[in-house]
């Protein structure tokens, strides 16, 4: 018998629902704590994964919206994870760019900043992410927006057509 993800009870039946951003198996209990995802069953290669968004949001955003016993579907729960800003892929060339711009040296950037210069380098060479507090830092010395969706190449995103955007459409290979 299935037990809940979350308090362990062995029920007959469980809901899948997202709780803070992870789908977990839950019993009828537990599942007011997050929002039920629906669960598409057409196909016997069915895939957890949604490619019918073709829009800058998240994926999980349109996947997860629930659908009523009566076949009619009602809108999602919004939750915490909706109004995230995720930052750019590309972050580590933005703040590479900006700061050559300006002429700065990683460890000038790094002194105005009141950071480490080992910081900086990190972050330009992609080791790791920025916090909030030095993504606003940044953002503010340099003059560039680090979250998704504040940059030029983002025009490939909305081309208009009503085609559906495939994973070759948006993954740049590193050759």
């Amino acid at each position: 018998m299935p037990q809940c993800e979350m308090c362990g009870a062995e029920k007959g039946s469980l809901t899948t629902t997202k709780v803070e951003g992870a789908e977990l198996e839950l019993c009828e209990n537990c599942k007011g704590f997050g929002t039920e995802v629906r669960t598409e069953s057409t196909s016997s290669t069915s895939t957890k994964y949604s490619t019918s968004s073709s829009s800058s949001s998240s994926s999980s955003s349109s996947s997860s919206s629930s659908s009523s016993s009566s076949g009619g579907s009602t809108r999602r729960r919004r939750d915490m994870f909706d109004d995230m800003e995720e930052v750019a892929t590309d972050y580590d060339q933005r703040i590479r760019q900006a700061r050559e711009n300006k002429g700065l040296s990683q460890e000038d950037l790094a002194g105005e900043l009141n950071e480490k210069a080992s910081l900086i380098r990190k972050l330009e060479r992609g080791d790791m992410l920025p916090s909030d507090a030095v993504q606003k830092k940044l953002e503010r010395k340099l003059g560039i927006s680090l979250t998704e969706g504040d940059s030029d190449d983002d025009t490939e995103w909305s081309s208009g057509s009503s085609t559906t955007t495939t994973l070759g459409d948006v993954v740049k290979r590193k050759d």
